[in-house]
């Protein structure tokens, strides 16, 4: 009898382990990961200064070609591909932190509606050229269909190579119509102030689940570097993305109406 309440002791014990090393796990989780907020508080700066260097152009203050010249549209290139790197990461982050169904879709209303502002706010200012499918509608949509790959990192990389190259490779007429551009193979970029197709741009997203999982499996080592050495106002400009996003054009482009 006393062995059998030893053995049972030592089971209960460690369940006992097991469920708070579980639980330790979700909590870790649950934290923000400074290293992941600072990369994407680096995107945020690399944004504000691009569109700062755009808006003098605009403003005829600094003269430059940012829709053919090749630094220019590596620079918007290499912005966006952080920013929906970081969308990957972002979903498997909250995959594992156990992120409900009501959060998940409450967080791409949120998003949904401020591309809507964008775009509202774009045809006040460039009725011809306003933002019909950009960087926050890119999100919203590549979040809900990345969603369910999300557990799924070696699909989710597959598939998001062949996103990317046939984003880059095939180019069809019919995707030329202002319907349908929003998923990309134009044969042309449509005349709008920003554009992120479906394809490529998912595929850096779809990628990015990958490059989620690997650092997750790693502990997180490859970004504690960042996470101890970022400072604050890095991680805090990460952390609100979304606000600083929405509220940077309007600041710059008034203080530049009131200078020039």
């Amino acid at each position: 009898m006393k062995e059998r309440r030893g053995k049972s002791a030592k089971r209960t014990g460690a369940h006992s382990k097991v469920g708070a090393g579980e639980s330790a796990s979700r909590a870790a989780t649950r934290k923000r990961v400074a290293g992941i907020d600072a990369i994407r508080g680096a995107a945020i700066c690399l944004m504000v200064v691009y569109h700062f260097l755009f808006d003098l152009n605009w403003f005829h203050v600094f003269r430059a070609d940012f829709n053919n010249d090749p630094f220019w549209l590596g620079f918007r290139a290499w912005v966006v591909s952080m920013f929906l790197l970081l969308v990957g990461v972002s979903l498997v982050l909250a995959v594992r932190a156990g992120m409900s169904r009501h959060r998940f879709w409450r967080r791409i209303a949120v998003i949904g509606i401020c591309a809507l502002l964008v775009s509202a706010a774009s045809y006040v200012t460039f009725p011809k050229t306003f933002i019909t499918f950009g960087i926050l509608h890119c999100i919203v949509l590549t979040s809900i269909l990345a969603w369910p790959l999300a557990r799924h990192p070696w699909i989710s990389l597959a598939l998001g190579m062949a996103v990317i190259v046939a984003g880059l490779t095939v180019q069809l007429p019919m995707f030329d119509a202002p319907w349908l551009n929003w998923v990309g193979f134009t044969t042309h970029k449509p005349p709008t102030e920003d554009y992120v197709p479906l394809f490529p741009w998912m595929g850096v997203s779809l990628a990015g689940i990958a490059l989620g999982h690997w650092i997750v499996a790693r502990a997180f080592k490859p970004v504690d570097p960042l996470s101890r050495t970022a400072p604050v106002w890095l991680t805090w400009l990460g952390r609100h993305s979304l606000i600083v996003y929405m509220a940077h054009q309007p600041i710059m482009v008034g203080l530049l109406r009131v200078i020039f």
